[in-house]
């Protein structure tokens, strides 16, 4: 085989192992789940001119990093990941997380094979060697340039249990659909029960959070748009019944950052317990929405939830549920919160009929929770939108 057939080389030439597990990731912002750049994790100064000059010919804005430490945080959510073979076994010593789109980039050596030992460490899909990749490369770089849309994302909350969170969740993703959107609604509960049975879809073949306890990084939307219980336009990513007490962060942080390009909107229910998960999911999403009853006791625990809560997200209204037994007013409560306030939820018994037949909330557009979503959907602006890649 001649050098310059050797230039760039498929991750399916040499064999593939069990991906495993991923690192810790620390936190993940918005901004790295929302704009996906190119990212450059080398230490080579000589590999670092070459890549950045092929970048800036295809219009590329890539981001460097010298270390795995400084790049675990952009690592899953990067459009494209180029390591240097200069770092590439440190790297696989970090356990960054497993991801599709890593490229091993690396000077043509003068001989000798091109590593193939480091690329399957990483779950590298291909090997460009320079000069003789850079056509190659310059292509792939060119193809991250551009706009790209992105979904909402928003996450529900009860200020205590049994304060309607799910109930509301739920009918925000319906409502979504029935107004055109694709929606995915993900289990942030690992004590909720499981999701899917809101929808009955229990019995329904498809991926579920043990299924992605070792995913890390990127996720194909493909792929898990095809492996997740659904119907039409919506889907859920759900705890099943034998779920461990927590939810694996970097799973949580892979699925958010699917959730942002393949769907128009994702829809997380949080459990009030905050792990890492909940908490890295706080942080990325564009809003969140405190369920409170109108009721002293679930006003003072609303209190330390969103205490909590507003460590970690930016952006966060009031939904309060009623009736109020002792005549508290949803702007009493408001204004004790300190939250503004986007709706009320009135009861409806036939909700609570339907979730035990397994029929979703809001389905039929009809009710007062149909109508808070519907106003939910336009006065929280939850549509896709185009940011620069």
């Amino acid at each position: 085989m001649s050098t310059s057939t050797l230039a760039v080389h498929r991750r399916a030439e040499f064999r593939r192992r069990p991906s495993d597990p991923g690192g810790g990731v620390s936190a993940m912002s918005a901004e790295a789940l929302a704009i996906s750049r190119p990212l450059l994790v080398t230490d080579d100064p000589l590999l670092l001119d070459e890549v950045l000059s092929l970048a800036g010919e295809s219009g590329a804005d890539v981001e460097v990093a010298p270390d795995p430490t400084a790049a675990r945080d952009r690592y899953g959510s990067a459009s494209l990941v180029l390591v240097g073979v200069d770092l590439a076994e440190a790297c696989a010593r970090a356990r960054l997380p497993r991801r599709p789109g890593v490229v091993l980039v690396g000077v043509q050596p003068d001989e000798g094979e091109p590593p193939w030992h480091l690329a399957e460490r990483l779950g590298a899909e291909h090997i460009a060697l320079l000069p003789e990749g850079a056509q190659w490369l310059a292509g792939r770089l060119s193809a991250s340039v551009g706009p790209e849309s992105i979904g909402a994302m928003v996450a529900v909350l009860g200020g205590r249990g049994g304060a309607g969170a799910t109930v509301l969740a739920c009918g925000l993703a319906v409502t979504a659909v029935r107004l055109g959107r694709r929606a995915l609604i993900v289990d942030g509960d690992p004590f909720g029960g499981g999701l899917d049975l809101v929808f009955g879809w229990e019995g329904v073949a498809g991926l579920r959070w043990p299924d992605l306890a070792h995913t890390a990084g990127a996720v194909g939307v493909p792929a898990l748009a095809d492996a997740l219980p659904g119907e039409g336009a919506l889907a859920v990513l759900s705890n099943d019944r034998e779920d461990g007490p927590t939810l694996p962060l970097d799973a949580m942080l892979a699925a958010l950052a699917t959730g942002r390009r393949g769907w128009d909107l994702t829809v997380v229910d949080l459990s009030r317990r905050f792990d890492d998960a909940s908490l890295a999911a706080l942080s990325v999403t564009d809003h969140t929405l405190l369920v409170v009853p109108a009721e002293l006791r679930a006003c003072a625990a609303a209190a330390r939830v969103a205490t909590e809560a507003l460590r970690h997200t930016g952006s966060m209204s009031l939904v309060v549920r009623k009736p109020a037994p002792g005549k508290l007013s949803p702007r009493e409560i408001s204004r004790a919160l300190g939250l503004p306030l986007v709706g009320t939820l009135r009861s409806e018994p036939a909700i609570a009929r339907g979730l035990e037949r397994g029929e979703p909330p809001a389905a039929n557009g009809a009710g007062p929770l149909a109508e808070l979503c519907t106003r939910l959907v336009d006065v929280l602006d939850l549509k896709p939108r185009t940011v620069a890649a």
